[in-house]
């Protein structure tokens, strides 16, 4: 189970250590985390830590293919290591099928017959994806399975 304090931990056990890439990677994190925290006056539980990770995942994503477009490989490469060690701290990501198994399992307990159904499926879906899944990509499968 992922918890803030293992986080901070494993902080500290890159500052002891000399990682500079773990111990920037965990920084940014803890501070996203942080900021999450005071939005919701609340500590999160680890379905919304796995969340904040995944968004920082993707956010780096989306650097690298935006680094690679202007000919950056150093900052691209820069971002894949830090991309590297979020994905340490995800859990092991669903494949199509078990996405697409886990969809019509979703779509049976609702009751969803047509694409109009596709929020209730979605809004039930999503907490199950939480770090295993990209939302889009469920989205494009639920729509998919919807439309036939």
């Amino acid at each position: 189970m992922l918890t803030k304090e293992q986080l901070e931990t494993d902080l500290k056990n890159a500052m002891r250590s000399g990682d500079d890439l773990r111990k920037r990677t965990l920084r940014m994190l803890l501070s996203s985390i942080k900021l999450a925290e005071v939005e919701a006056r609340r500590a999160l539980d680890e379905p919304e830590l796995l969340g904040i990770i995944q968004k920082e995942v993707k956010s780096r994503t989306e650097s690298i293919e935006e680094a690679r477009l202007y000919q950056r490989e150093d900052l691209a490469k820069a971002t894949q290591d830090e991309v590297d060690v979020l994905q340490g701290y995800l859990p092991e990501a669903l494949t199509e099928e078990e996405l697409k198994q886990l969809a019509q399992e979703v779509i049976h307990r609702v009751g969803a017959n047509s694409p109009g159904d596709m929020g209730r499926v979605m809004k039930e879906l999503m907490p199950h994806l939480k770090g295993r899944a990209d939302g889009k990509v469920a989205s494009q499968i639920v729509r998919g399975l919807l439309g036939s």
